[in-house]
């Protein structure tokens, strides 16, 4: 019987590339849509989640976090998981793949992926707006596609924020919010805001916006003037539209309309520039399509280097 490989962070993560991921995520998006289906259960406080994607020709991916609000109090993380990866041929189990790890990758890639179509090439100055975990991936990221950037972080709380820059060497600090954006040339953000954060009137021609905080209806990292002043882009309109609040609120409000957002990555060739001047904007809005993809781009650079 063979043997179902289980793929741990630490040793996924030593064989993957940024830039491999992204032309993975472009390839993923020339097969045909996925087929996409989410279950909760719960046990209060407790949740699990999980999020299928099936796409004909990569396979199937199920995706189940555990959520367990009062793990930290015994010392064990709070959220949990793993990614089951199916055979596209037969259905059979590949492999295991740590949640974290899929994650990390997925949320980061995805983002990065549309940066290496919309921002400028020359761009040096790059803001992370967000002191957590997904700001230094997207640190980790960024920095394989633009190598030569000056990187800076602001968030909420400056403590957590030096805490960033001692373990990142090079990486600056921010105070002031509206400064920093105007000084860079790409401004992304992972926050759990609900009422905007970047302002329309901060932006400058030539600069790229990417949003990752918003995953629900009351979530905004930007407000309105920012979207209308922007050439817009998502990930996916089936799971930014009409499910969270950077996009789904003006909408609805009329603040734009349906035609501002200009493609999904169902349209990759859209996702260029038409000028430096412009202002380009990016909703990252994940799904479990892209854990598929990523995953199986984890498995296949797993094999290579096995």
């Amino acid at each position: 019987m063979t043997s179902i490989p289980f793929i741990p962070f630490d040793e996924g993560e030593a064989v993957l590339d940024w830039i491999g991921l992204t032309d993975a995520l472009a390839a993923g998006h020339t097969l045909p849509k996925a087929e996409i289906g989410d279950t909760f259960l719960y046990r209060d406080p407790d949740t699990l989640l999980s999020r299928s994607a099936w796409i004909d020709g990569l396979g199937i991916a199920v995706k189940s976090a555990t959520v367990f609000p009062n793990n930290p109090a015994s010392g064990a993380p709070m959220i949990n998981g793993g990614v089951n990866l199916y055979s596209n041929e037969n259905g059979i189990l590949e492999a295991i793949i740590d949640f974290h790890l899929v994650t990390k990758w997925k949320t980061a890639g995805d983002s990065l992926t549309a940066a290496r179509r919309l921002a400028r090439a020359g761009s040096r100055n790059i803001l992370i707006v967000g002191a957590g975990t997904q700001g230094r991936a997207l640190h980790s990221a960024y920095r394989a596609a633009f190598p030569a950037a000056v990187f800076t972080v602001w968030n909420r709380s400056a403590p957590n924020a030096e805490q960033m820059a001692a373990e990142l060497p090079g990486l600056l600090i921010a105070d002031d919010l509206e400064t920093a954006v105007n000084n860079a040339d790409i401004i992304t953000s992972a926050t759990m805001s609900t009422e905007p954060l970047i302002k329309g009137a901060w932006l400058r021609p030539g600069q790229h916006v990417d949003l990752i905080g918003a995953y629900r209806p009351d979530m905004r990292e930007v407000d309105n003037e920012a979207l209308q002043r922007a050439r817009v882009f998502v990930d996916s309109h089936d799971t930014t539209l009409g499910h969270i609040g950077e996009i789904k609120i003006p909408l609805e409000t009329g603040a734009i309309s349906r035609d501002h957002i200009v493609a999904d990555y169902y349209d990759m060739a859209a996702f260029k520039r038409h000028s430096d001047d412009e202002i380009t904007l990016f909703k990252n809005g994940g799904g479990a399509h892209l854990d598929l993809m990523t995953s199986r781009y984890i498995l296949d650079r797993w094999m290579d280097k096995s």
